[in-house]
């Protein structure tokens, strides 16, 4: 009787111990786990079981004193005047304007030299896409200022000089940080509403993307020919249901105050998307009656185009933040990667060797590919790239 007494203490000193450190782990962890799984759960119940907001109108809309120049992390929405700006990039905007198959918007740091400059040498090269795919493309990099005051001056004198050689940086008049990221988003829409309507689409790419241009073109071609003429288009990598970001921590914090809801409207991935004609007019619209206090940009354009009546399309072969395998069966399908800083001249060598494709052909082929994609983009140890889903497109 003895004995089994102190075997019924020991199990509860056991479990004791045990709840204690679970809990202990749980405390621990508590941040991470909360928005991890909690916020997400929550947020997903939102968006799938009232999934109306109504309230995006109402709660953003600007005021009258916003309209008169408070509006935005920065100043109001008219109070950014142009530094460098190009109004005939595109020829002319309207009618007398030239034919652009895609307008093509580059969020650039200032400083960011050597990234823009891989790009006019690679992926964003206009006479190369006029040439060898036959298209219209114009290429433009969005910046503000230096934020650093003390080198400001030496930068945009940098700047002035680089504009100069290669006539594509469009700069507003605001610090170029973080939390103006949305003041640079209303800087591509109202551009390319003034002087670059008839672009047929218009993509925003951040300057650390890779974008395989001669299956953009294919793509956006093809959109073309469809009976509805690509209208209504927002394609990128969406993100559904995503909830907002309350640790202080994050470059991503938003407090309840700015955005009280567990639920984002659905939104595609700001580091590369594309946008039809039609839908970039409706962002720049709703860009004139929307508060642009959400400095998160492509939160604050899943904003505009809820407002608008447009939702974003996935499209499996657009990155969103994720990094693409380097392989031939994945380059054959590219659309966008993102996180090539510096390998971009590297990257498109082998993405666009015309050798390459001899991998995807005929029945072999196909089988070979799809296999390398299983392998490359569907074992639990490949994270952060393009979906499992991609392996069989």
């Amino acid at each position: 009787m003895f004995m089994n007494f102190r075997r019924i203490h020991k199990c509860q000193c056991v479990q004791l111990i045990t709840t204690g450190l679970v809990l202990c782990v749980v405390m621990a962890c508590w941040e991470e786990l909360d928005h991890h799984v909690v916020s997400h759960m929550r947020s997903y119940t939102y968006r799938y079981l009232v999934n109306s907001y109504d309230f995006l109108n109402s709660s953003f809309a600007i005021t009258s004193n916003q309209k008169d120049g408070s509006n935005g992390a920065d100043g109001g929405l008219g109070s950014h005047s142009y530094l460098i700006n190009h109004p005939g990039k595109c020829g002319g905007g309207g009618e007398d304007g030239e034919d652009v198959l895609l307008l093509l918007f580059v969020k650039s740091s200032p400083e960011n030299f050597e990234r823009r400059q891989a790009i006019r040498d690679t992926w964003g090269n206009e006479s190369f896409v006029r040439s060898e795919l036959g298209a219209s493309v114009r290429l433009v990099f969005a910046l503000g200022v230096h934020p650093d005051v003390r080198q400001r001056s030496r930068v945009q004198r940098a700047l002035l000089q680089e504009d100069q050689v290669y006539r594509d940086l469009i700069q507003q008049n605001f610090l170029d940080t973080f939390h103006n990221l949305t003041t640079k988003l209303i800087l591509q829409f109202h551009w390319s509403h003034e002087y670059c309507p008839q672009a047929n689409f218009l993509m925003s790419a951040d300057d650390d993307i890779f974008v395989h241009m001669p299956n953009l073109v294919k793509y956006l071609r093809q959109l073309l020919g469809t009976q509805s003429g690509a209208k209504d288009l927002w394609v990128g990598h969406v993100h559904r249901g995503a909830p907002p970001i309350r640790r202080k921590d994050s470059k991503y914090h938003v407090p309840y105050d700015l955005y009280p809801w567990p639920s984002y409207p659905d939104y595609t991935a700001g580091a590369g998307y594309v946008v039809s004609g039609d839908v970039a007019a409706k962002i720049y619209h709703a860009t004139l009656v929307l508060n642009s206090s959400m400095y998160i940009d492509d939160v604050f354009m899943g904003f505009c185009a809820k407002a608008t009546g447009v939702s974003p399309q996935e499209h499996v072969y657009f990155s969103g933040e994720g990094k693409a395998p380097y392989h031939p069966c994945i380059y054959y399908h590219m659309i966008t990667s993102h996180g090539h800083a510096t390998d971009v001249r590297s990257l498109w060598k082998a993405a666009t060797d015309p050798r390459l494709f001899r991998h995807s052909r005929g029945f072999m082929g196909n089988l070979y590919c799809t296999v390398m994609r299983v392998m490359l983009l569907c074992l639990p140890y490949h994270q952060n790239t393009y979906s499992c889903m991609a392996a069989f497109t």
